[in-house]
């Protein structure tokens, strides 16, 4: 008995230190650890001694999961030269692909996972590579060749992991290649694939989108109104709230004014709504007195929200966000979502401090934020991190022309992807834009950034003194 608990006991330690590491959660002591094993033994040239396959992968593996990118492609690159034919290596490949795709060197990425699939086409690793390569095409606008891609997957694996996508991706990709019938019908293959499903509501939005991307709008308000019937929301892109909204703008684009008022006022507001809040706006323009009557109704509401939206720092708010013209609100809407003010916050991406900065972005602004000479301990500073944020956000600020949903979007889920979501709004109106982001998190993260950005307003100034 006693020794099958001890048996038991050293599974349970083996399983959770194995769920550690796939979860590529590695605190800064274990970067410096292997930083260090790492420097004493280069050889007189610089380069790294061959190790066992694990104990690279592993070394990639705590680099990779701290943004350390190019150290980790050293332990990759090693591990596919060394042993080729081992089949753990697919996860090598799948790395170098992955990492060039995050530093956004989008051609050298499908060449890995072309290398990948070809290799190890039988594996999750292979797989996820034909995916990728597909993703990593569209962000190079090879959108026909992306579409091609997406078809192999669905041809080769029906069953797939990332099945549900490559129909979604297909969708999108036709569509941004401007064969809007080819998409349409492959809308209608999904919905016939995966009825009653999220994904065949996914579908029927991105038809949608595609219907006010190309301003044919009787035709989004008969979509809106079959993607309402379904009301199957749960676990979709989209959102009844969302759904309804774009049908009110759709009615407002065509002249119909008293349907969208209508519609918009359908959509209950509050504090933490973001489409109420969006349809309070709209109906400000339609019928101000229908406006300042829903607005007058949660005004209350939004004082007893207070004590969870405090304005600290903020001296280095003002110092630091005012002065690149950034509202210092919009900085605590995004501190609050990133880590709730603590300023020693840590993510297994390796996001750090208040403004959970990476290190790879962070030595993007960090000489212009006045600190050249940036050690990644110094982003967990106060002062550090919001200075280097500020200069960051600016630089959205100015690409994203002010929108905020686009800045939230890429700070989040990237800068060519927000540009990517941008290029395929028209007209670019902020739901309209957050009703194009792929990403389920950035969408979301818009909706908390945003909604907590209407609280800042209405609490305080933009000198965060209380109203």
């Amino acid at each position: 008995m006693k020794n099958l608990f001890t048996a038991i006991i050293a599974i349970i330690i083996v399983t959770t230190f194995a769920i550690s590491l796939n979860a590529q959660v590695y605190n800064d002591a274990t970067l410096a650890r292997v930083r260090e094993q790492d420097r004493v033994s280069r050889d007189s040239k610089g380069k790294l001694p061959a190790l066992g396959l694990n104990e690279h992968l592993y070394r990639a593996d705590v680099y990779s999961s701290n943004r350390a990118f190019s150290e980790a492609r050293e332990h990759w690159e090693i591990s596919i030269r060394n042993f080729p034919n081992d089949p753990t290596v697919s996860k090598a490949m799948f790395g170098m692909g992955r990492s060039n795709m995050w530093e956004r060197k989008y051609s050298l990425a499908v060449s890995y996972f072309d290398e990948l699939f070809k290799t190890f086409p039988d594996t999750k690793d292979g797989r996820e590579g034909l995916a990728f390569k597909g993703a990593s095409l569209i962000r190079l606008g090879k959108n026909d060749e992306a579409a091609k891609v997406y078809e192999q997957y669905i041809t080769m694996f029906p069953f797939g992991e990332k099945i549900d996508s490559a129909y979604q991706n297909m969708i999108d990709a036709l569509r941004e290649a401007g064969k809007y019938d080819d998409a349409n019908r492959w809308v209608d293959k999904t919905r016939t694939r995966f009825v009653g499903s999220p994904t065949e509501v996914n579908a029927l939005f991105a038809r949608l989108r595609m219907e006010v991307f190309r301003g044919q709008w009787d035709k989004a308000v008969a979509t809106c109104d079959e993607l309402r019937i379904l009301r199957n929301f749960a676990g979709s892109m989209t959102s009844y709230d969302e759904v309804t909204f774009l049908k009110a703008l759709a009615y407002d684009k065509a002249g119909r004014r008293n349907d969208a008022i209508s519609t918009y006022s359908s959509i209950t507001d509050s504090p933490t709504s973001y489409y109420g809040s969006l349809a309070t706006e709209k109906l400000f323009v339609l019928s101000p007195n229908v406006a300042s009557f829903r607005l007058q109704k949660i005004s209350s509401n939004f004082s007893k929200l207070a004590k969870d939206l405090p304005a600290l720092f903020r001296t280095e708010l003002l110092t630091y966000a005012k002065s690149k013209n950034i509202d210092p609100r919009f900085v605590l809407a995004i501190m609050k979502q990133e880590s709730s003010f603590k300023t020693n916050a840590k993510s297994p991406a390796a996001a750090r401090g208040l403004l959970q900065l990476t290190m790879d972005t962070a030595l993007k602004y960090n000489a212009k934020a006045g600190f050249p000479n940036l050690q990644a301990e110094q982003l967990y500073k106060p002062n550090i991190n919001i200075a280097i944020a500020s200069v960051y956000l600016a630089d959205l600020k100015q690409q994203f022309g002010g929108m905020y949903e686009a800045i939230a979007a890429s700070y989040n889920g990237g800068e060519d992807n927000a540009a990517r979501w941008l290029n395929r709004s028209k007209p670019k109106e902020n739901a309209i834009f957050t009703a194009e982001v792929g990403f389920a998190e950035s969408k979301n993260y818009i909706f908390k950034v945003m909604t907590n950005y209407r609280m800042y307003r209405e609490l305080y100034t933009d000198d965060l003194k209380r109203k």
